[in-house]
Parts: structure tokens; sequence; C-alpha cells
């Protein structure tokens, strides 16, 4: 479980962030959404120790990563796992070479290992027979499944997705938004996923906490999102629909 207790954040004299505190589940997804500028990726840049915390503490199944020294923190990004908008793939590295550079740098596992490893996480994402190409022979859709598999090569107890959706069809959206569940519910991760899109919301929001202005303004589930009585998530939730069926239309 990841626990955000009465998380606050500044640069200068902008706070971005104000007492946000929520909870995950293990073996569920939790999507953070809002709009842009409110705070979203501040607030899970800080749950991964990329940007510190004025106040308040991160929490890993109990354990206080805000006060961690640099070992102890290197050991709790052990158990991580990213997904980055745009899979941020290295071009000059083949798709195993991209998946198994985290064994590298985390692990002593043997070559022979980290490439059964790599095969075994190539397959569970469907994709074979693609190790030696570069991410500049890849599809959109296909370079996003080659950055789960690098992001659950570690067997991660945590996985954080940014935006997983962001350049792609609503097809192969859906393809990764289906592959993101299965793999937190097979491997009983603890997932949190920085979407703007309530097609996500809907189809795989186990849990929703909706970000305004810095704040945990509702907290929900995707059962329940379409009928909350707060004037901005109803706002929110009205216009991404609006945009969907402009982009169908």
């Amino acid at each position: 479980m990841i626990e955000a207790r009465n998380i606050s954040k500044s640069f200068g004299q902008k706070q971005v962030l104000k007492n946000v505190s929520f909870s995950t589940e293990q073996g569920k997804t939790t999507l953070i959404i809002g709009a842009s500028g409110q705070g979203k990726t501040v607030l899970m840049k800080c749950l991964v120790g990329l940007e510190e915390v004025n106040s308040g503490g991160v929490f890993y199944d109990g354990r206080n990563f805000s006060e961690m020294g640099i070992k102890a923190r290197k050991a709790i990004r052990t158990e991580m796992g990213m997904l980055f908008q745009g899979s941020a793939l290295f071009d000059s590295l083949t798709v195993e070479e991209n998946v198994a550079f985290p064994l590298s740098i985390f692990s002593d596992k043997s070559e022979e290992e980290k490439m059964e490893r790599v095969n075994f996480c190539l397959k569970r994402v469907n994709l074979e027979n693609v190790n030696k190409q570069y991410p500049s022979e890849l599809s959109g859709g296909m370079k996003k499944r080659v950055g789960i598999a690098r992001a659950i090569v570690m067997s991660p107890k945590y996985l954080f997705c940014d935006e997983p959706n962001s350049g792609l069809d609503p097809i192969t959206s859906h393809v990764i938004d289906d592959l993101i569940q299965e793999i937190t519910h097979e491997y009983n991760i603890t997932t949190l996923i920085n979407t703007h899109d309530m097609n996500s919301v809907m189809n795989i929001g186990d849990k929703v906490i909706f970000i305004y202005k810095g704040e945990k303004w509702w907290e929900g589930s995707s059962k329940n999102i379409l009928q909350a009585d707060n004037k901005e998530v109803a706002e929110f939730v009205g216009t991404a629909k609006m945009l969907k069926q402009l982009q169908k239309s």
C-alpha cells in the first residue's frame, strides 16, 4: 500500500500541493485525474522521490519514504516500476536492451538470467520476436508495451504510470488499459496512474482521486464518478466526454 499523508509542496511562493492525503490498495489501480496544471504530475514526482515534500509524508507499506536516506530509498526503488509518458525508451538501445536496463542497474543476475526475464516480460505484453529491433522501428502502441515490459521486469510491488495513453488512438489505448489492469491483478501490484483519459477512468478506475488547485477535491470509484455531487468533478467529466465525442465525429 502507498499512502500520502498531508503532502504539501511549494516552489518558491507558489504552493502546488496542499495537504493531500489518500491511500492505495494492493492489487488495484488508483487513478489520479484533473485538468492540466492542478498538481497531478508534481504529486506523482513527490510519491517517487523526484521532488521532496515540504511537509507530510509518503509511506510504502508503513515505511516513511520521505524521511529515508539515499541507501534506504534505493532499496524501495527496486520495488517500483515506472511507465513514463512517451515510453521514454533509449533510442540507441534495442528492445531487449531497454527492457533489461533496470536489471543491469538494480540486480546481480547473470546475462542468461536477465535474458530469460526479458523474454518472459516481452511475451507477457504480447511482444515476441522484436528483441533486436530499435524503438524507431516500433509503432506507438508497441513502444508503450515495451515500456510496460521494462516497468515490470524487476517484479515490482508498485507500478507508476504517467499518462500511459498519451498519443495513442482509442483502440490502442483500450489495449494498454487492459494490459495494465491485467498485470495489476495478476501480480497483485499496487498501481498508480496519472491520466486525463476518462475512458481509462471508466475502464480500470478501482479508485479515482480528483486533484483541483493542488488539493484532493474528490475521491471515489469509476462506478460513482458520473453521479459525483461536486461541481468541478462534474465539469471535468462533462468536458472530457464532450472532447471524446468531438474526436469521434
